[in-house]
């Protein structure tokens, strides 16, 4: 099992708040770091992949539980 470093919940927010929060909370965080992000803007679903994939972050895994998104982010270089 991953050991989760922190959790954000941006549940509530819309695109592209839940974004720009984990960004600002992965910075905080030291490399290979998981952060745990709740979401339930629809548009989460294509933000979390991109910007993983632009910032050098690992999306380790999106899963669907209930109305929320669970997106489980290694913190890259």
């Amino acid at each position: 099992m991953t050991q989760i470093t922190d959790t954000l919940d941006a549940t509530g927010l819309l695109c592209p708040l839940p974004v720009l929060k984990a960004r600002k909370r992965l910075k905080s965080l030291p490399v290979g770091a998981v952060l745990q992000v709740l979401a339930d803007d629809p548009a989460a679903v294509v933000d979390m992949p991109h910007f993983c994939n632009e910032a050098g972050h690992e999306l380790m895994s999106h899963t669907d539980s209930g109305p929320n998104q669970i997106y489980m982010i290694r913190k890259g270089a």
